[in-house]
Order: C-alpha cells, then structure tokens, then sequence
C-alpha cells in the first residue's frame, strides 16, 4: 500500500488495478481487485464486494524444461502435461463437491454417525471455479494452450473468464468470442522470448472486430501509467475508433472484472472515478490535471507542485541544520553517490546512453 507506484500511476490518470503474481505454475493464487486510494491501508485498498478471481498460467512459464538441470524433476514438463494437471485437478474437485453434497443431505441422524469429508484448501477453490463463484485470468500465449484451456472449461461446464496477454488471441478470436472469454492484450510487445515471435500489433484491434472484450494490460510499472497511449497505439494499428480505443482501458477492464455497473465509465450512479486531462485522453502530449478515485482527489498537478516544493525546502532545512551544527559535533557520512538507472520517470531525454559492465 505504500508503493510510490501507485502514487506515480494516479499521475498518470489510472484509479484501478488487478494485482496479480507471477506465472510459474498452472494454478495459481488469488488476485486483489484494488483502487488507488493512495494512502489507506492494504484492506482499505481492496474493492470490497469485488467477485473472486484467481490467477492460472500456459507455457514456458509453466513447464520450465528448458531452464537448467534444476527443473527436470519439475511437473509438468511439457505442455500436454499442463493439460493433464487441470484435468486431474477439476476431476478431483468435481468428486470433492459431490462428496460434499452427499454429506450435507445426509440426515442430522446419519450425519452425526459420519465423519465429514476432509476439508481440502485446493480442491475448495476449485471447486469454486466449477461453481462459477471465482474466475479465472490465465497468462497465456500461444494459440494451442488458448485452444487447450477453453475446452477443458467447457468440458467441466465452466468458462474461463480472461485471457491476459493473449498475444495470439488474432488467431482464435472467433473461439474466443464463442467461449465468452475476455482478451487483456499488450498494445505491442513482441518477440521477447520464443512464444511470442507470432505476435503483431493488431491483435487487440482483431479481437475487437471478432467480438470479443479487449482490454490493455501492463507488466510494467512504467507502461502502467501510460495506458492512455497504450490503448491509442490500436488506433495506429487496426484503424480503431476513439471510442473502442478509450474502452481498452476503461469500460472493458471493468467488465472483465464484473465492475462495469460501478466504474468505468461515467454515468449517474456509478462510482466518481474520473480523470481530467489538459488534452485528448489518447495524445502522448496529455497529462491528467486531477485523478479522482470515489470522488475525492487523489492527485493534482498543483497540489503535486506544492508537495515538491515542500520537500525541496525541508531537504535544504536539513542540510542547512547539519552545516550549522557546533564544533565537536557528531560528523555526516560523505554523501553517497546516487546509482543512476538507465530510465527513471523523470526523464525526458537521455543522450549517449551506453550499456557498461
């Protein structure tokens, strides 16, 4: 909660997020459906009511077999194998249930005499997921995992709900579409590691004409107070409308995360979560005047002035008080010298940027 990040993406006109973790197993943990209140606490910043969701993975991620002799008693190992482990899980949690349920109709008689089914963390949440009482939002890549992932839904009677990344959902889209699940896409990341090398930078603008819900996803704290731009670079690839192009990142997020009737977009009893910029929302010129989350100010650019020069001035109070200070005093550390990063938020321009050792 006290992440300067998400101070940064205030700043960048963001109130909302799905916090998820890494994709190193196909089953995961569960998400956090959070908005922004820069501030409150880690519950606080939690959206309470928010539906259940849970983070699944595909891929290289999963089976790691190409990743050193510390991964080769690692399951699965392969991509069949990350099938067979969803299969085996919903079969187990499947038979779970109904072992539940025969135990709860039991009579309070025969139930008394009859030791209850072992209570089992796992096979509870999927179980869960088979009742359609928390979704799934799978990283994925490749068209043939996608493919996988929504016929075993479909052959336990679920759907999943979100695919993030997707980055070959183009191929799939009319799959997709059919299924009922949502695409949450980078706007044009490609060719960064072998699954991705089919990537293209039209996909969200595909999938969006195919029918499907589109959204703009993140992996970076940076890109993540940029998705205003993010979502414009459909407009360049595809021919996307403004409108479809804002939606990317408003509207269709909400409903990926069953919020729509609360945030999103502004209407008469929704949520006050509302950006105003000094430009059009989609030019790389635009920046957010005021960021509001639930109707109270979060961010301003005068108010970020303020606090700038606030700290400018206890910093020089400080230096000052330690320069003044009497003979025979303790001594201060040399400063130290700052590690400059190759990009920090502030910069504008970086010239003779070289790599060193």
């Amino acid at each position: 909660s006290e992440d300067l990040d998400i101070y940064r993406h205030l700043a960048g006109g963001v109130t909302a997020a799905q916090l998820l973790h890494g994709s190193a197993n196909p089953v995961g943990g569960q998400s956090a459906l959070v908005k922004y209140r820069w501030g409150a606490s880690p519950e606080g910043l939690k959206i309470k009511g928010a539906d259940g969701y849970i983070k699944f993975a595909l891929g290289e991620n999963v089976k790691q077999s190409n990743w050193g002799e510390d991964n080769t008693i690692r399951f699965p190992q392969t991509r069949m194998g990350v099938e067979q482990v969803y299969v085996d899980g919903f079969t187990r949690a499947r038979e779970y249930g109904v072992a539940k349920a025969k135990y709860n109709g039991l009579s309070k008689k025969v139930k008394a005499a009859t030791p209850a089914p072992r209570k089992d963390l796992q096979l509870e949440t999927l179980l869960e997921i088979l009742n359609k009482e928390r979704f799934i939002t799978c990283h994925s890549y490749v068209q043939s995992e996608i493919n996988m992932l929504m016929n075993v839904a479909e052959s336990f009677d679920f759907r999943v709900n979100t695919f993030t990344h997707i980055l070959e959902g183009y191929k799939v889209a009319d799959k997709m579409a059919e299924h009922g699940v949502g695409g949450s896409t980078f706007s044009d990341w490609w060719a960064y590691k072998a699954e991705v090398a089919e990537a293209i930078p039209y996909n969200a603008s595909l999938m969006t004409m195919t029918g499907v819900t589109v959204a703009i996803n993140s992996d970076d704290g940076e890109m993540a107070r940029r998705l205003n731009q993010e979502a414009a670079k459909s407009m360049k690839y595809g021919n996307m409308d403004e409108l479809n192009a804002m939606k990317l990142v408003t509207l269709n997020p909400a409903k990926l995360l069953h919020l729509d009737d609360q945030m999103g977009s502004l209407k008469v009893g929704k949520d006050a979560d509302v950006v105003l910029w000094n430009n059009h929302p989609l030019s790389i010129y635009a920046k957010p005047e005021m960021t509001l989350v639930d109707g109270i100010v979060y961010f301003s650019l005068e108010k970020d002035q303020e606090m700038r020069e606030w700290v400018a001035n206890e910093r020089t109070r400080l230096i000052n008080k330690m320069l003044d200070a009497k003979e025979g005093g303790a001594k201060t550390q040399k400063p130290r010298k700052k590690q400059k990063h190759y990009f920090e938020c502030e910069d504008l321009m970086v010239e003779d940027y070289t790599l060193k050792d």
